[in-house]
């Protein structure tokens, strides 16, 4: 975004022209995009925080009048999710963890990267990899299913940005200088049970 102010230099005294300076150069950087600068996301490695000291976030249908159950904790590096999908009346239910790529949900850029790579176990349920972007407002992101058989073994899975698609949208190419988080959902069109296990999870 280009943040034009019109100043005159004879009208404007030095302490003014200093602060509108500094606001010009700070409303710069609040929108436009940084470049990630590590391709690590996430070991778990922290109870709280992924890799880039961000917290991570679970959300559920229960915000759309669902009654999903959700259970994570971090033990010895692994992210450990379990629960219960209960979906909303006419609708998918889910659970959603969220690994944030910035403060306050700004466009991060991760053009120099293929796309998403994790290390994920699954026991039961049905999976799948989110890249969120800014642009979307819908929250139809660009999203692909983790086709891993659930017999609990850790498997490695790259998903290139290009293979990533929105589900209901006018289908759009990724733009991946406006990712703001990643997300790692459960999802069912009906009750059911799942649990996974992610060990580790980066740009690739």
């Amino acid at each position: 975004m280009l943040i034009h102010i019109d100043v005159s230099m004879k009208t404007l005294n030095r302490p003014a022209l200093k602060l509108s300076q500094a606001f010009a150069l700070t409303s710069l950087l609040t929108f436009s995009s940084a470049t990630l600068c590590a391709s690590l996301i996430d070991d778990f490695s922290n109870e709280k925080d992924n890799n880039l000291s961000l917290a991570r976030q679970f959300m559920s249908d229960t915000v759309a009048g669902g009654s999903t159950q959700v259970e994570p904790t971090i033990s010895a590096g692994i992210l450990q999710v379990k629960g219960k999908i209960v979906p909303p009346r006419g609708q998918p239910g889910w659970a959603s963890s969220i690994l944030p790529l910035s403060q306050e949900g700004r466009p991060e850029d991760a053009s120099q990267f293929i796309g998403i790579k994790l290390l994920v176990k699954i026991y039961s349920g049905n999976m799948s990899i989110s890249a969120n972007s800014t642009e979307v407002t819908n929250f139809d992101y660009h999203a692909a299913p983790l086709l891993v058989a659930a017999d609990g073994i850790f498997h490695e899975v790259k998903m290139p940005f290009e293979s990533i698609k929105r589900a209901w949208s006018e289908q759009t190419s990724l733009n991946r200088s406006t990712l703001n988080s990643l997300s790692i959902v459960a999802f069912s069109l009906q009750p059911a049970s799942f649990a996974f296990e992610v060990d580790e999870v980066s740009f690739y």
